[in-house]
């Protein structure tokens, strides 16, 4: 006999995720703890979505084959709310069935075959739904013929997709990207047997539904600080709400994850054509040492660095590639006489947003770093837990990756919900040329 819900013991989030996490492990092996975490925040996350404004994807990428990324696939699907997996279907049919009542979570394996170049565009469709459909009131617009009607068809849901290689830029720009690595001998697992496993994973699902449902009202409210901006913090806000929610040691460990695992995918984005032209132009002037050059001979000397990709480059390719950045052409003086060129401060902006501070290597030559006349000192923020307040001389152990963060100045760190809550901690982000960093 079901017992009445106000006889059900509350629920221990924190030893709940802690049990997801222990199950995962035992089946696949991750990069990092990191990604363990993230992926366990992710499935509970898929209990909550009425709660979320933003509904992040999933994307587990591997480099080759039997890397575990199907498997991790399946652990996700047997844990997280109303799944929904396929290998190919069609984008009417994924419309229809995200417009339920109870959206189910989608899950798309060997998106590689879906979106990779033998595709040639042919899923545009369904990359437009996922990213549609990472954020709320979003509908698709489909004209009905036979009511004469304009109808708009929900996009909202949850998504996890696994695959070889990288997903569309636009999906993993809204996405917690794991990068799944082959096993090494070393690494043992449990094998994965359906039938006897699934159902256990399953259970845990159950378990998280119970703890979440009643909490769908405290979560939409939540306002969780957060150690990353812009669209990677629409990704993770559903993700450390979770994680505050559910005390522990959690709250340090999803504000880790999101500052790692998003530093790694800034690092391994593929950068556009005009991005990559930046970088070259300002390699280009740095081994020059030249304040200005004509635009014949910056053509000339993109042409010419290793692996160039400006074979076809012209001198109206370049300025419509360089437009888009507020840099412009302008007629100068040369010692070979007037022409058209570019002068490196116009540049100043462009590198200092979207290059990075790092100047780039260029061995044997000596230049003199271009210092923009108000450079830009990266990302340092300070970040009060909770509304509470820390002094700068406040001794705080550092936070480690997988480990607590003491708050109490002491050499025993400790997690918040342990001693000391962490409403006397502060979390510091970084954003250096090395990436992002979390410390105390």
């Amino acid at each position: 006999m079901t017992r009445p819900k106000k006889d059900r013991p509350a629920i221990d989030g924190a030893a709940l995720l802690d049990r997801l996490r222990a199950t995962i492990a035992q089946y696949v092996i991750l990069p990092s703890s990191e990604s363990l975490d993230a992926v366990v925040l992710w499935i509970a996350a898929t209990y909550a979505l009425p709660a979320w404004a933003c509904a992040p994807r999933l994307v587990i990428r591997a480099p080759e084959k039997r890397c575990g990324k199907s498997r991790l696939l399946d652990l996700v699907e047997a844990a997280c709310h109303n799944p929904l997996i396929t290998v190919n279907a069609s984008p009417a049919a994924v419309y229809r069935a995200i417009g339920m009542d109870d959206p189910p979570t989608l899950l798309i394996d060997e998106y590689d075959t879906i979106f990779g170049p033998a595709a040639a565009g042919s899923a545009e469709d369904l990359r437009g739904l996922l990213n549609a459909g990472h954020q709320r009131n979003r509908p698709a617009l489909r004209y009905d013929a036979n009511t004469q009607r304009v109808e708009k068809i929900p996009t909202f849901a949850m998504a996890a997709m696994a695959g070889i290689g990288a997903a569309p830029d636009t999906i993993e720009d809204r996405a917690v990207v794991v990068h799944m690595r082959r096993r090494a001998g070393r690494e043992k697992v449990k094998p994965w047997r359906i039938m006897r496993d699934r159902p256990l994973v399953a259970a845990i699902g159950v378990e998280l539904y119970d703890w979440l449902a009643a909490s769908i009202d405290l979560l939409r409210t939540a306002e969780p600080v957060m150690p990353v901006e812009d669209r990677a913090a629409d990704t993770w806000e559903p993700l450390i709400a979770l994680a505050d929610l559910a005390g522990g040691d959690w709250p340090i460990r999803a504000r880790t994850a999101a500052v790692t695992l998003t530093g790694v995918k800034e690092e391994n984005a593929a950068t556009s054509d005009r991005v990559r032209l930046l970088t070259d132009c300002r390699i280009v002037f740095t081994v020059a040492d030249a304040d200005a050059l004509p635009t014949a001979q910056l053509i000339e000397r993109l042409r010419a660095l290793d692996e160039s990709p400006w074979s076809d480059l012209t001198p109206h390719k370049l300025g419509a590639l360089l437009r888009e950045f507020e840099v412009r052409p302008v007629t100068m003086r040369f010692p070979t006489g007037q022409a058209k060129g570019y002068t490196r401060p116009a540049f100043g902006d462009a590198w200092d947003r979207y290059c990075g501070s790092d100047v780039p290597d260029t061995p044997g030559e000596a230049y003199q770093p271009y210092q923009p006349s108000q450079p830009s000192s990266g990302l340092v923020r300070d970040l009060d837990w909770y509304g509470s307040k820390r002094t700068a001389q406040d001794s705080v152990p550092a936070l480690t990756s997988g480990g607590t963060v003491g708050t109490d100045g002491t050499d025993t760190p400790h997690p918040p919900g342990h001693g000391e809550p962490a409403a006397h901690g502060r979390l510091r982000l970084v954003r250096a040329q090395d990436g992002p960093t979390v410390s105390a």
